[in-house]
């Protein structure tokens, strides 16, 4: 194994349990606390993916017919790792993604609960068998795919891989990871520690690029199954592209979350929770709190909603957002709102860190009477900001929130649980929730949103994930040539 490569200038690719350099196009990795270059990532081609692909397929023999008892004794080693190497691990997603200090522990806090479940799947993972007829039996085994491929975004540099690697591969497949340009090295160290818990050669690659690895993950003809988590418009491609290539594909996209909020919600817990939603991980992650609609008399509520987010300070407990060109995106979306007679109560623009003048900051904001055909209620802002839309009925604010051509996340906040399980009953969302920002299931519980906000079918995370990762075999038997003789004779 080499040297850690955090600690050198320079990502590499990973395979066959080795880091290669790659003489090709390279980009430069730019932290978004302060604009700096911290590292450089190869942008590699097709040649790098079918060497990646060759590794597996030679792994794949061996691991695949390994006991699943055997092969998530890596997760409990590996999981053991992500704990050994918290600090570490919570200093470089804060270095290459911009979050604070405590979302970044949060997220490798989830990645070992992401990996505590693979190790739970020797007793999740019961096959099936019945005597059908007499003398005959059919029972079910669950198959790896062979050779699979996921493709995760910036937002979730260890967490997102997480997603899918632990299960995926304690289920007897051999993966591809192609991690985002922007974020590449937390996967970096994924590779190392799932090599120090003792994971064969081979089962795991990394291959790093751009679009033109995207495709050819998409089209290679020996990946069997492709996961990505990204935009929508992203999402929709990747998953046209890799099923017309006949390869099974679960592609997650973008979200417009809905809080709707009714008068007798308590204030203090739904302000709490609602600007927390909006900003965390500085409302770059798709269960963000990005819309609410308010019931009603709520102008108490949304007092201190206003008054919350004044308490969130770019630098200090609001992280940054990736890049400076999302910087602008999102602070043209709020000018656009303002122009079209949207009320800015709290305003994020201009944002700037003392000492981290080059950083990419955008400080919690809070539009008002913002109107259900502004393209800021309409589209994903990705950045820390809520809009308020407001009307005088329930049901017209469920009509506003099914209106949404996205469904990943939708809550509401009421103290009435009637109403409560009215709105629940009648959004469309994947993952609802009641008085709570961001409705995110743990596990064994799954993740996956509704319309589109996922293109596929089943979901990335927990229980639901084994069908996607696995194939049914059926098995007939039958043994007694004096057993009754029927159809299964």
């Amino acid at each position: 194994m080499s040297a850690n490569p955090s600690s050198q200038s320079a990502v590499r690719n990973y395979i066959s349990g080795q880091f290669r350099a790659d003489a090709g196009r390279a980009m430069e990795v730019i932290s978004p606390l302060d604009g700096q270059a911290i590292s450089e990532v190869p942008l590699s081609g097709r040649e790098t993916l079918d060497e990646a692909v060759a590794a597996a397929r030679r792994a794949f023999t061996s691991w695949s017919k390994a006991t699943i008892k055997e092969r998530v004794q890596v997760f409990f080693r590996f999981r053991n790792l992500l704990e050994k190497h918290k600090s570490e691990l919570t200093e470089l997603i804060r270095l290459e993604n911009g979050k604070t200090y405590g979302e970044a522990e949060a997220e490798v806090l989830k990645g070992i609960e992401l990996s505590e479940f693979a190790c739970s799947l020797p007793q999740i993972l019961s096959d099936e068998i019945q005597e059908v007829s007499k003398g005959v039996e059919c029972r079910t085994t669950h198959a790896p795919l062979g050779i699979v491929a996921s493709i995760t975004p910036f937002n979730f540099p260890l967490m997102v891989p997480l997603w899918t690697i632990p299960n995926a591969i304690s289920l007897g497949n051999c993966m591809i990871l192609k991690p985002s340009e922007l974020v590449p090295m937390s996967a970096q160290r994924i590779a190392e520690m799932l090599h120090e818990a003792g994971l064969p050669d081979g089962v795991f690659n990394i291959v790093n690029g751009d679009r033109e690895m995207v495709e050819a993950i998409c089209d290679h003809p020996d990946i069997d199954a492709v996961s990505f988590v990204g935009s929508t418009k992203v999402a929709k491609i990747v998953y046209r592209r890799a099923t017309s290539n006949l390869k099974r594909c679960l592609a997650l996209g973008g979200a417009k979350n809905h809080l709707i909020v009714l008068p007798d919600a308590n204030p203090e817990i739904s302000a709490a929770n609602i600007a927390a939603s909006m900003s965390g991980c500085a409302g770059q992650r798709c269960m963000a709190a990005s819309a609410m609609v308010a019931v009603g008399n709520t102008e108490h509520i949304v007092q201190r909603i206003c008054e919350e987010s004044q308490k969130i300070v770019p630098g200090q407990n609001l992280g940054a957002v990736i890049t400076g060109a999302a910087k602008e995106r999102i602070e043209r979306y709020i000018t656009e709102a303002e122009a079209a007679g949207a009320k800015v109560l709290v305003d994020g623009r201009n944002a700037v860190v003392p000492g981290k003048e080059g950083g990419f900051y955008v400080g919690p904001t809070v539009i008002d009477h913002v109107t259900p055909d502004m393209a800021i209620a309409q589209e994903e802002v990705f950045g820390p900001v809520l809009v308020i839309i407001r009307t005088d009925d329930i049901d017209k604010a469920i009509e506003i929130e099914n209106k949404s051509p996205y469904g990943n996340a939708a809550s509401v906040f009421t103290e009435n649980g009637g109403l409560a399980n009215y709105v629940i009953e009648r959004v469309s969302a994947g993952m609802t929730g009641v008085n709570v920002g961001v409705p995110v299931p743990r596990e064994p519980f799954s993740f996956g949103g509704w319309n589109e906000s996922r293109f596929g079918v089943g979901d990335i995370t927990g229980k639901s994930s084994i069908a996607f990762w696995t194939k049914l075999k059926k098995i007939t038997s039958k043994w007694d040539p004096k057993a009754w003789k029927d159809w299964a004779s």
